[in-house]
């Protein structure tokens, strides 16, 4: 998995899909990351920002990793990929 997260929302959409590619629920992914179900939901609604130790949280127990990067400049129609 090598996707690009630039918005709440798409860091939630990436989280829910790695979160059902292993087959579990909220509640799963909550207990693995030591979070409240409810935060994992916000999160992945990407309504509204978590807090970067949640975020962390949860990439550790989905067994992923955070990088940074520079911001690629991309065409016009790349923008579409993003949702």
């Amino acid at each position: 998995m090598n996707d690009l997260a630039r918005t709440p929302r798409q860091i939630g959409a990436i989280f829910q899909r790695a979160r059902k590619k292993r087959g579990w629920t909220q509640m799963q992914l909550a207990e693995r990351a030591g979070l409240r179900q409810a935060t994992i939901s916000m999160i992945e609604s990407g309504e509204k920002p978590a807090k970067l130790g949640s975020i962390l949280a949860v990439l550790a127990a989905l067994d992923l990793e955070f990088r940074v990067g520079e911001r690629s400049k991309g065409h016009g129609s790349d923008i579409e990929e993003l949702f």
